[in-house]
């Protein structure tokens, strides 16, 4: 039983159930003060406790993924990866695995599309990266063979994984069924955690003597993509996407890079790089550096270039509803701006996933092949 599995969340509740009627139970038994009621009373509440912690922390890593498998959760994977080269390797992109979807014919590459697990390298900032590509089916079919399609670079928030992208939040079949209805043009997607200094959270900053995230994500990424794959050059063919840090990250880049990409959607997005444990001093004292890194000043001081920027808020249960009206508010022409705010939701899976569907065909009509 994996540790993701619903068989294991719904034992350890159902064991943790079970210790509390039990210690209600055999309390009156365990009142004295021999030194077996005492242990005793002090085994049933360590016990019922330590099965509640486990309910609690396997349901929080279903919802978040966390670890992905009891060895993952445990350390114990420790060997590196292999890489296989694959024909849509390039010197920047380097395949190293491939998965299919859960759909009928999904082995085949032209019926259920691809996802490629990838490691992507910077030319500029030396980084590098994993990560997964969605291919659509159409990127294998015969009668688009020489087309090119529109890409957009996905990040989650974090600490998170890529991984959590197709697993928890369910980019690719979601951009599969879309299609398929019609609802939206076949699009490439590009997904990675914005984290590439592991543990450090790089809030997408070019660090001094630090990791250059910024250009990573503005610069080299985007080259990477046009050099691997079929998708064009000009800021209509990308978009960049992200919820919560992924979200921050998508609309900054964008604001700085708008001759790289057209279209820039922030779910659960905050607007101002935070300064804490996780990021440690990411300017060290260059008051520029800072006011880059802030959305809201950005969007004030720079000129508009026809951008196209989605952002998503609710009205009870997240943070960034304020600056959300904001930046609303700041957007001016020739830039265009759209939104989704729920009635409420938190700043969580369930509520990115009420918004993805909505926001990826809002996407589609911006970005092009």
């Amino acid at each position: 039983m994996g540790l993701t599995s619903n068989t294991v969340l719904i034992i350890a509740i159902v064991v943790g159930v079970a210790l509390f009627a039990a210690t209600i139970w055999l309390w009156p038994k365990l009142s004295g003060r021999t030194w077996r009621a005492v242990t005793g009373r002090i085994g049933l509440l360590l016990a019922t406790q330590l099965a509640l912690f486990s309910a609690i922390g396997l349901a929080a890593n279903k919802s978040f993924l966390f670890y992905g498998s009891w060895a993952d959760l445990f350390g114990q994977q420790t060997e590196m990866g292999k890489v296989v080269d694959h024909s849509m390797s390039s010197k920047d992109i380097k395949v190293v695995d491939k998965q299919h979807l859960d759909v009928p014919g999904g082995t085949k590459p032209q019926v259920g599309g691809q996802i490629l697990k990838v490691a992507i390298t910077g030319q500029k900032s030396k980084i590098t990266s994993p990560g997964y590509v969605w291919l659509p089916p159409e990127y294998f079919q015969p009668q688009y063979k020489d087309k090119n399609f529109p890409a957009s670079i996905v990040l989650t928030g974090y600490p998170g994984t890529a991984e959590n992208l197709i697993k928890g939040l369910n980019y690719p079949m979601t951009a599969f069924k879309q299609a398929k209805a019609g609802k939206m043009k076949p699009m490439i997607l590009v997904m990675l955690r914005p984290t590439v200094a592991p543990p450090r959270d790089t809030e997408c900053v070019d660090i001094p003597n630090g990791p250059q995230t910024e250009t990573f994500f503005g610069v080299d990424l985007p080259q990477a993509i046009t050099d691997t794959f079929r998708v064009g050059k000009q800021p209509e063919n990308m978009g960049f996407i992200g919820n919560s840090t992924g979200g921050y990250c998508a609309l900054k880049i964008a604001l700085h890079y708008p001759r790289t990409f057209g279209a820039a959607a922030g779910l659960s997005a905050y607007y101002e790089a935070p300064d804490d444990p996780t990021t440690g001093n990411l300017f060290m004292g260059d008051d520029k550096l800072k006011k880059r890194a802030d959305v809201l000043y950005s969007l004030q001081h720079k000129a508009p270039a026809g951008t196209s920027f989605l952002v998503t808020s609710s009205e009870q249960g997240e943070p960034n509803i304020t600056d959300t009206r904001k930046f609303i508010k700041g957007v001016k022409s020739p830039d265009r701006v759209s939104s989704i705010i729920l009635p409420s939701g938190g700043h969580n899976f369930n509520t990115w996933r009420r918004e993805i569907p909505p926001m990826l065909v809002w996407m589609s009509g911006r970005i092009h092949a």
